[in-house]
């Protein structure tokens, strides 16, 4: 008996409208940025039947080039000619738990859900599954951020799953095993491989058979990063060692070794010999808010210049982020690099289709995104032309030599002032996240063009290892006058050649008097006043308020109602898994929108202006505030009545998180 009815085969034709490239549909970051990105990289939809409630958890192809699609409603489709106007879905299985990866071999589809890794065996191969096996299991607390991801499957192969943190005070590891990777032969055996994971969404296996994850910034986590991973490994998050002592683990420090409060997960590797430092760091917010897949891109140059290079999705920001990574002195580093926004939904999978296209699968249910479609499944395609960007960064003792996708101006490429440099880094500790830390400007000595124009040795004063480098190259064109598509990257030095930095001897500085330095002082937020005024005197506030966060990016009241004039004491309480803020904004339907995309725009900035743009348009604000926690705000009602608005304009959360406020 099969375990589940043949539902239906669904072939799809929808309106021209419907079909086609969406970049035109769907909220962007910058809009005038994923215009031009669609020039070289165009973003079209996949038509999904109007019933079918397509939120992907995973993505993988079959040996005759069909899409699987796992959700997280429990259901994996098979979709025929996916890279057409017209896909047939059918309905593989159904009736699982939050199906959030998934991989094709030996014939079988194998599915992570949320208690399980399952293979599921169509026995009759009629395009439905007869048998769902359980190939291992693993225990659970209920817990609501117990998601599995994976697997993944290598050359032998093996394959690998990775198991989230529980979410509760800094995140725990109440199930075991939960914050690890494990490792699953070809005849079911399991060996805890690594752990010290919090969110590891993306999970990538490179040619050579090297390991990447990707995690999402939190407790312990500064933002967003990629790591590479080998057995043994602890990789930041202290939850999982909880499960140390089990006879089959590779690490044996306990959760009571690891030390908070360090200046980085750097420096902190150096005490701690089984800590893995990230090979790259995403600047939160810039790069994204919620990191997801890892893909590597073997197409050999059938998607465009940059074969060999690695793609990070984000889901928050629905977006995609370009990786150019090297190995230096054994340790991996590199760069990451703007790519391609502006999808439906929020980004979750990506993988390759047998056109060299790109599948990219979505969805943002609870966990919302800029793309503000409830899930969907996209391709992204490259037009044939190849965008004027930064193709490699590599790391020198003495600076970075930068390799462009086409022959720069020469003159404008060894003008030092074209070139602005700074490091940072994001602190190691309990804390959810981290604002940028210990920033300094570096200095461009000496710029050398190679002949063919198409390399530039940056000698560079300034370098730090440990630290996230920026580069910003505004005003530099091609040699046919192109600006760089995007001229900002983000390079994570760990290792230089040889294995230190060159030092410089004392020069004179005067001769960069043309170079931009970040040297302006912050202006002090004077709408964030968290002491009650002494004006108020004795009686203090009229009234006293209270607004809560609640899960999928949504304070807990819709409306608040005060009265003109009156004096306010509103506190903000966070009991969410994420940072929140909260911003009292004038009257206006787009007043929302224009402050939050304001916000995405501050950059390095952004932490220390808790993502409050100077604007006329906010009146009063609060702090950011870190999950289960809270701040309190004073401040007079407007004396004008009508419509306000109370925002988070923390990087993505203003398209959804807004409460009216109603001044009578």
């Amino acid at each position: 008996m099969k375990t589940i009815k043949n539902i239906f085969a669904i072939l799809v034709l929808l309106l021209v409208s419907q079909s086609g490239i969406a970049q035109k549909k769907n909220k962007v970051l910058n809009k005038v940025l994923a215009a031009k990105e669609s020039e070289y990289y165009k973003i079209v939809n996949v038509p999904i039947p109007k019933d079918i409630e397509l939120e992907v958890g995973g993505l993988a192809l079959t040996n005759d080039n069909k899409l699987g699609v796992s959700t997280r409603r429990g259901e994996v489709w098979v979709i025929d000619k996916p890279n057409t106007k017209t896909p047939e879905y059918k309905l593989f299985a159904s009736g699982m738990h939050e199906v959030l990866g998934l991989a094709y071999k030996d014939n079988s589809f194998f599915a992570s859900q949320r208690g399980e890794l399952t293979q599921l065996i169509d026995e009759d191969n009629d395009g439905e599954a007869d048998f769902y096996k359980t190939y291992f299991s693993w225990p659970l607390s209920g817990n609501y951020h117990e998601y599995s991801y994976g697997p993944r499957v290598d050359k032998d192969g093996n394959m690998f799953v990775h198991l989230n943190v529980t979410w509760a005070a800094g995140g725990q590891s109440f199930s075991k095993w939960r914050a690890w990777l494990l490792k699953f032969s070809p005849d079911g055996k399991m060996t805890p491989f690594a752990t010290g994971f919090r969110s590891p969404a993306g999970l990538g296996l490179m040619p050579n058979g090297d390991i990447f994850y990707t995690e999402n910034q939190g407790d312990w986590v500064g933002s967003g990063r990629v790591t590479h991973i080998e057995k043994g490994d602890f990789v930041g998050h202290p939850a999982g060692l909880k499960w140390s002592s089990e006879p089959n683990s590779p690490i044996t420090l306990k959760p009571e070794d690891i030390k908070s409060d360090h200046l980085s997960l750097y420096e902190y590797a150096k005490e701690l010999d089984a800590l893995k430092a990230p090979a790259i760091w995403l600047p939160h917010t810039i790069f994204g808010t919620s990191t997801s897949d890892f893909i590597y891109d073997n197409t050999e140059g059938k998607f465009g210049p940059f074969a060999g290079q690695v793609f990070i999705g984000d889901q928050g920001n629905s977006r995609i982020v370009r990786v150019f990574l090297e190995k230096i002195n054994g340790v991996y580093q590199g760069a990451a690099f703007g790519f391609s926004e502006g999808f439906a939904s929020g980004v979750l999978r990506m993988i390759w289709s047998n056109d060299n296209s790109m599948f990219v699968g979505m969805t943002s249910r609870g966990w919302s995104s800029i793309g503000r479609k409830p899930f969907g499944l996209q391709r992204l395609v490259w037009t044939g032309k190849t965008p004027f960007e930064v193709k490699t960064m590599k790391a020198l003792a003495d600076g970075f030599e930068l390799e462009f996708t086409k022959p720069v101006d020469k003159k404008m490429a060894q003008d030092i002032a074209n070139y602005q440099l700074s490091s940072f880094t994001y602190k190691y500790h309990k804390t959810y996240g981290s604002p940028i830390e210990d920033i300094k400007e570096a200095m461009v000595h000496k710029s050398t063009v190679s002949k063919d124009g198409l390399t530039v040795k940056l000698t560079i004063e300034g370098l730090r290892l440990g630290y996230i480098h920026q580069i910003e190259i505004p005003k530099l064109k091609s040699s046919t006058g192109e600006l760089l598509l995007h001229n900002k990257g983000y390079y994570t030095l760990n290792e230089v050649p040889g294995g230190k930095l060159k030092t410089f001897k004392k020069m004179d500085h005067s001769a960069h008097k043309n170079m931009v330095h970040n040297t302006k002082k912050v202006t002090k937020q004077v709408k964030r006043v968290t002491k009650i005024p002494t004006s108020w005197g004795k009686n203090g506030a009229d009234k006293k308020l209270q607004i809560g966060t609640i899960p999928g990016l949504q304070y807990n009241l819709k409306k608040i109602t005060i009265n003109r004039n009156e004096k306010i004491q509103l506190t903000l309480e966070n009991s969410d898994d994420m940072l929140h803020n909260m911003v009292i904004m004038k009257p206006g339907a787009d007043t929302p929108t224009t402050v939050g995309n304001m916000a995405l725009q501050l950059g390095l900035k952004g932490p220390e202006l808790n993502y409050v743009p100077d604007t006329d348009l906010v009146l009063f604000h609060s702090g950011v505030v870190g999950p289960e926690s809270s701040e309190t705000i004073y401040f007079t009602a407007p004396s004008e009545p009508g419509q306000y608005w109370i925002v988070c304009t923390f990087p993505g959360h203003a398209f959804t998180m807004r409460t009216k406020l109603i001044v009578k």
